[in-house]
């Protein structure tokens, strides 16, 4: 044996293929099919990462994605993975990995120190902490500290440069898990002409079969398990998933996160990973379980392993987990290990079992060791820096060991069957919950539904197999039976859960969680389990609690003196384990997620000067400037323009949405707050629309151009919101009504033309529309021809001034444009972009996307005498609750900076008593009135005129002095506007 590699056995390695890579800047050996895990167990690696909280060593503790402590950073750069569990990572040649949660190295962690403060970091301390007393004294001291110490592991900051994918998959009947009876399942599914998906979150189908060491049918157990693969692989009708975790359940269909890259050094064309969204018809669950350990003082020294891990290790990739191994259980289960261990010769010093009797069959299997036997006995301490040295029955015996392998039963997978709606139910014979009641069109099979003999097992999975197949009507014989060695089941644990003892013992080791503070939750009131799960922060880490809820809630039923399935369960809740971000946006990202918005006109603004601003998906001008200009001189120019002469806008990008049919009308009445059924054709009026619950969804202009014909026009950002909103009130609430909703926002394009000479421009060019005031009224709307070219004029205004806005076609778009631009040229018209657009409209008090913010009602916002008292609509119902209309809720007001400051957007309002009162929504520099001012929200702002407050920025550490002011500060009377 070299360090700890066997020199014989391991199914799972190619001994031909060596693999150089690197951990903490060290450089060492494996071999093709090594996880990372085994090659640095191999190596004698026994440290590799620091616990989260006392920052203790850790070591491996499994051989799956239950891992709680072998958490490490993969590769580096832009393409560094934090918190990647080491027996999950398969070994490539040249891979990077290092430690993490520690300075300045694994080995000497300045961190440790705090082990020595332990009482002090308990449950419930950042609670504790962040109460003890008022902001910029206690917690102002340690927030910084404790925000710096939080957290595990360093994410990138640079750009993800891989690539991931969605797929979609349909089938009959899914089997999730490949072990023994998902394999029999799929085959037995598979032979009946079923569409069949198999997935297994492992490299390789087998489950544990992979680290079996007899024989199955006269063949090895592992080639037993390749063989099942390639045959189910090799049919058309099959899809095999090998690498691929189903993580969740919803509605009906499941997803799942395929690593199809993750185990190169570089994806190269492939994408690292493909997120699947599969809708099965049947569902076959063979997720099996995942062992359970057991709670003692020093349970989580590097050496302290899971029993079926160590078993693992030594079989599946031939590395021994120490040289001097002891067995701690409470089954005959963990006897599969002592055996397997000492069959590929691996010192055996050891076996506790904490049962007074054992079977004669497992007393068999230490004899042939010649190890001690030690029944009715338990460990209650561990000895060992870096790692373990030694173990301390509770007698006070004491052994000498580098490794101890631990089994305190196991707990099925019940997570996708619990999403499913399935509640769990208590087996005392196996200590663990089980699935219970299924949700419909599911099977399970295998150790997920309580653990058994192989055979049975295998049994079990054909004839779950078999039962979904039939239920897609499909004709299926009885499977053949597979048979098995069947030995040292793992069933009937003794229920031991913690052994008392001095020194820190864990329940869950990747967020430190110990038994004391279980007790301390308990006695502190936290007694629910889902309490318990926050004030400890147990289970909520990136294993999920997999190796640690059962005993956490057996603990809390303990302290509680009531039995286990009465403390209940926590939620299951998705993902099975972590997913990458990456892999839930796929594709769809940057361009792909929002695909860049044009308007017809964008090639005539980036030819004069535009700077872009993204509004949603479309590019917009936020200012043309000029020589030596900045923003800010830009858009005070523009505005200026407007208000003196002339400017014109690009509007496009606002919603719009054709409502037509004879029942349209009486559609927009139930819509709006307003009236609308009596609106003449030719004219438009502004609305506003209200969510049920009472609270402003969106505003603007709807034209009547026919009788039964409107055009309503939205915010841009609201677009697609008030489509859908309007959608499902016509599928579900009024499907009666005859009307046809459209989306026309592509179809149409927009200008505005606004300032006291737009109608001299305007007059001159469409000469076929009458812009006199007695023909075309504000809100009038007119018919023409620009240049041969139909257009549509509307007498509206969001500037304050005198304005029109023409649309027509889009492919006119850039033609009638730069006609008005050129009819224009005598009047000094300008372009004007966003910036000077919102400080025309705020400047006159028009509220926009800042002020709906999904939170602010029609008398927040001024326009409770604008909402209709005689007629139904959307929202009345609930808009007048006392807490909507109370008087001392924040609303719309106009703020003056005194100072000349600029007001930030989004700062408190604060009073003499520094209490916050209301918020800033939108600001700017008002060209007209040269002063700094802003629109806000402030508790019962309308009777607060010409009150000081400061607009507090904390964030800055900003404050600015302002009065209270009206929202209009340009023209309130609007006798601009109707000129």
């Amino acid at each position: 044996m070299s360090g700890y590699r066997l020199d014989q056995g391991g199914t799972g390695i190619d001994r031909s293929r060596p693999l150089r890579f690197t951990f903490d800047g060290r450089r060492f050996d494996g071999y093709e099919g090594d996880t990372l895990a085994s090659a640095l167990m191999a190596e004698g690696v026994d440290v590799l990462a620091r616990s989260f909280k006392y920052h203790r060593p850790r070591g491996i503790v499994s051989a799956g994605s239950e891992e709680p402590s072998a958490l490490v950073t993969l590769r580096d750069g832009a393409r560094s993975e934090p918190n990647a569990k080491a027996p999950m990572i398969p070994l490539w040649d040249g891979l990077v990995a290092s430690g993490q949660n520690a300075w300045p190295s694994l080995r000497f962690d300045a961190m440790a120190v705090n082990g020595l403060a332990g009482p002090l970091f308990g449950a419930g301390f950042y609670y504790k902490t962040f109460m003890g007393g008022p902001r910029g004294t206690w917690t102002k001291f340690f927030e910084p500290i404790i925000r710096r110490a939080a957290g595990m592991g360093k994410a990138s900051l640079a750009p993800d440069p891989d690539r991931y994918e969605t797929a979609h998959l349909h089938c009959d009947v899914l089997v999730i898990g490949a072990g023994p009876a998902g394999l029999a399942a799929a085959r037995a599914a598979a032979g009946t002409g079923a569409r069949v998906v198999i997935a297994d979150e492992g490299e390789r189908f087998g489950g544990h079969l992979l680290s079996d060491a007899g024989e199955i049918e006269g063949q090895p157990s592992a080639a037993f398990a390749a063989a099942a693969q390639a045959d189910l692989a090799a049919l058309p009708w099959v899809t095999a998933l090998p690498r691929t975790t189903v993580y969740g359940h919803y509605d009906g269909q499941f997803a799942a996160v395929e690593r199809v890259a993750d185990h190169v050094a570089a994806p190269g064309r492939a994408p690292r990973q493909r997120h699947w969204l599969i809708r099965p018809l049947q569902i076959v669950l063979a997720a099996g379980a995942t062992e359970r350990p057991i709670v003692f003082p020093g349970n989580d020294r590097p050496g302290v392993m899971l029993a079926e891990a160590a078993r693992t290790y030594a079989t599946r990739w031939g590395v021994a987990p120490g040289r001097r191994v002891v067995v701690f259980t409470t089954h005959d289960g963990a006897y599969r290990t002592v055996r397997d261990l000492h069959a590929a010769g691996v010192g055996i010093a050891a076996v506790i079992d904490a049962r007074p009797q054992v079977s004669a069959e497992a007393c068999a299997v230490v004899a042939a060791t010649g190890a001690r036997h030690k029944t009715g006995a338990t460990v209650c301490a561990t000895r060992g820096r870096s790692r373990l040295t030694g173990i301390t029955l509770t007698g006070g015996l004491r052994i000498d060991c580098d490794t101890l392998a631990v089994s305190g039963g196991w707990m099925p997978n019940l997570h996708l069957t619990s999403q499913g709606g399935g509640k769990p139910v208590w087996s005392e014979d196996q200590a663990s919950f089980l699935p219970g009641t299924l949700p419909d069109r599911w099977q399970i099979a295998g150790s997920v539904g309580g653990l058994g003999a192989l055979t049975e097992t295998f049994a079990q999975g054909a004839e779950a197999g078999i039962r979904a197949a039939a239920a897609c009507d499909f004709d299926a014989a009885p499977a053949e039976p597979t048979l098995a060695r069947d030995d040292l089941v793992p069933t009937d644990p003794l229920p031991l859960w913690r052994v008392p003892g001095k020194g820190k013992a864990f329940v869950d080791l990747q967020h430190d969680v110990t038994a004391d503070d279980v007790m301390l939750a308990q006695r502190e009131g936290f007694e629910a389990v889902e309490h318990l799960k926050r004030y400890t922060t147990l289970g909520m880490a990136a294993d999920q609690g997999k190796t640690s809820n059962l005993n956490g809630l057996a603990l809390m039923a303990e302290a509680r003196g009531i039995p286990v399935p009465q403390a209940g369960t926590t939620r299951y809740r998705p993902p099975y384990t972590p997913v990458a971000l990456g892999a839930l946006a796929g594709a769809e990202t940057g361009a792909h997620l929002a695909p860049v918005r044009r308007t017809p006109m964008h090639d005539w603004h980036a030819a004069h000067g535009a700077l872009w601003v993204a509004a949603g998906q479309w590019m917009r001008p936020r200012a043309y400037l000029r020589d030596g200009e900045t923003i800010r001189d830009a858009y005070i120019r523009e505005a200026r323009a407007v208000r003196a002469g002339v400017g014109i806008v690009d509007v496009s990008p606002l919603g719009k949405i054709e409502v037509a049919g004879p029942d349209a009308a009486e559609f927009l009445n139930r819509v709006y707050v307003n009236g609308f059924a009596r609106l003449p054709v030719g004219r438009a009026r502004y609305g506003i629309m209200l969510r049920e619950d009472g609270i402003v969804l969106d505003d603007g202009t709807t034209w009547r151009l026919e009788e039964h014909r409107f055009l309503m026009t939205t915010t841009t950002a609201n677009a697609g919101r008030v489509l859908t909103h309007l959608e499902v009130l016509l599928a579900t609430a009024w499907p009666d009504l005859r009307v046809r909703l459209t989306s026309v926002t592509e179809q149409w394009a927009g200008m505005a033309v606004a300032g006291p000479k737009s109608r001299d421009v305007l007059a001159g060019l469409i000469a076929d529309v009458d812009f006199a005031t007695h023909t075309l009224p504000f809100m009038g709307i007119a018919r023409g021809t620009l240049g041969g070219v139909p257009v549509t004029v509307a007498r509206l205004s969001f500037s304050g001034e005198l304005a029109y806005e023409v649309f027509c076609g889009a492919h006119h778009g850039a033609g009638v444009w730069a006609a008005i631009m050129a009819a224009g040229e005598a009047h000094g018209i300008v372009p004007y972009g966003t910036e000077a657009l919102g400080a025309l409209r705020i400047e006159k008090g028009h509220i926009s996307g800042a002020e709906l913010d999904g939170r602010t009602t029609v008398h927040d916002l001024g326009f409770a005498g604008f909402a209709s008292t005689k007629k139904a609509y959307v929202g009345s119902a609930m808009m007048h609750r006392p807490a909507l209309t109370d008087g001392a809720r924040p609303r719309l007001v106009g703020l003056r900076s005194r100072s000349g400051a600029p007001i930030r957007p989004g700062a408190h309002l604060v009073g003499s008593d520094g209490r916050p009162q209301g918020h800033v929504t939108s600001t700017t520099f008002s060209p007209e009135l040269d002063a700094e001012i802003a629109l806000a929200l402030l508790r019962n702002g309308p009777d607060r005129m010409g009150e000081h407050l400061d607009a507090a920025y904390p964030l800055k550490d900003e404050s600015v002095p302002v009065e209270v002011v009206s929202p209009h500060f340009v023209d309130p009377e609007g006798d601009r506007l109707r000129a």
